[in-house]
């Protein structure tokens, strides 16, 4: 999915990953054995998401008539071992020949293994010709150069539900304060302001970086780029201004999924759910009408001075060197940003698109993306791409227990710093080799 899932309980997590582990290698071997078999014309796309297998495809067939290729989507089982068998099946003969990847240091240290092939040229010529956002690139970047193009494009925002809003005399917040003045309106009609959870794991990191790109835009780039600390006062505050949420009882229970909470917002249980734009589809399954009775705003700045930002996610497509289709899975990744490819694929998923030509696949979408073009907004990497993969994934284990129990953390602040100590020590070692 956008991150994958793993039980909240670090230890139960570490004690299943050997077995899931094996149990996914098996896996894959018999889906990268498909991969070979794929006729002339085709390439198989593997990824850890079966919601992305129809807008593959549609992606796919529209690739079909402006490339000759078309793409078969394949899903790898086991979405807890995915990228540690994708590495793994990188120095063998058995590797997909196209990958959905994660971007930043995820796709940097798939790249460190020499097992995927530079997209450079693809994407200058894709940025020549207007198909894709420039301030992109440097999630895709690694030593100045490019492995991976940019499948789809998820802005994360705040979702509400518009008919609840006016019947509370509520618009989307424009300044911090209409922020915390409509969490104290929704919670004294009775509904919960905001949805906040651990369920799955990977969302625990959610409230963490909205708050603090909210408060310091600069400092949670630096802070995921190891150039600063998490004990810093800015990180602190963070901490406090959440744990302040949960003293206002603002927050969903926190095993409420995202799917539950969809429905929240559009059955007017839940005020205002954050998530990237890849829940809409959550949303309509739940009787939402995007720009219809829901809709999303970009969460206010808390300090008006700091740089006006939003947070990003975009998937990364990657080839593999090894592939026994490389040549046309190379040909195909050069037509993944064509505005025809590009529309197919977004207007499916519902989701943002990397190519500004295409046009938005809803109208809340659509909101979003001029919000962004409008204010001028810095996109920053999401949290679970952002440093070390190893340090991200124990401190979105870190997260979860604060989330659980709030008055630690400051605590849980000194455990993070001391596991990004020693993380940042090693990604750099491995820099010099």
């Amino acid at each position: 999915m956008h991150g994958r899932r793993h039980s909240t309980t670090p230890r139960s997590t570490m004690n299943r990953r050997g077995l899931l582990a094996a149990a996914g290698a098996a896996a894959l071997t018999t889906a990268c054995g498909t991969a070979a078999g794929q006729p002339p014309g085709e390439v198989a796309l593997h990824g850890d998401n079966a919601s992305w297998g129809k807008p593959i495809a549609a992606a796919g067939r529209r690739m079909k008539s402006t490339a000759g290729i078309g793409l078969v989507p394949q899903v790898i089982p086991s979405l807890e071992s995915f990228e540690q068998i994708v590495k793994s099946s990188l120095r063998t003969s058995k590797t997909p020949d196209m990958l959905k990847y994660w971007s930043g240091y995820r796709l940097q240290d798939l790249a460190r293994t020499g097992g995927i092939i530079e997209m450079t040229g693809h994407w200058e010529r894709a940025e020549a010709r207007g198909w894709v956002y420039p301030e992109l690139r440097s999630a895709f970047t690694y030593k100045n150069r490019v492995w991976a193009l940019p499948m789809n494009l998820a802005y994360w925002v705040f979702f509400y539900n518009t008919e609840v809003f006016a019947e509370h005399d509520l618009e989307a917040p424009q300044t911090w304060e209409d922020f915390l003045a409509a969490c104290k309106r929704l919670k004294s009609a009775g509904i919960t302001p905001l949805h906040a959870t651990t369920d799955g794991r990977w969302p625990a990191f959610i409230w963490f970086m909205e708050v603090l790109v909210r408060q310091d835009p600069r400092f949670y780039q630096d802070l995921m780029n190891g150039r600063e600390s998490y004990t810093d006062p800015r990180a602190v505050r963070a901490m406090r201004t959440i744990v302040s949420f949960f003293d206002n009882d603002w927050f969903t229970p926190m095993d409420m999924s995202h799917d539950d909470a969809a429905a929240g917002v559009v059955h007017g249980k839940v005020g205002m759910m954050p998530g990237g734009t890849f829940l809409t589809p959550s949303l309509q399954a739940a009787g939402g009408k995007p720009g219809g009775n829901v809709d999303a705003f970009v969460l206010p700045m808390a300090d008006a001075r700091a740089r006006p930002s939003m947070i990003f996610e975009s998937s990364a497509l990657v080839c593999t060197s090894k592939g026994p289709d490389r040549k046309e899975a190379v040909k195909a990744a050069g037509q993944w940003l064509h505005p025809r490819v590009a529309e197919a694929f977004a207007h499916t998923l519902q989701d943002g698109c990397p190519n500004p030509r295409v046009e938005p696949a809803n109208p809340m979408v659509d909101g979003i993306a001029r919000t962004a073009r409008r204010k001028r907004l810095w996109m920053l990497n999401r949290f679970w791409e952002q440093g070390p993969p190893e340090l991200v994934e124990s401190t979105v284990d870190d997260l979860a227990g604060f989330l659980l129990d709030p008055p630690s953390y400051r605590q849980v602040l000194r455990t993070m710093q001391e596991r990004a100590d020693e993380a940042w020590q090693v990604w750099r070692e491995a820099e010099k080799v």
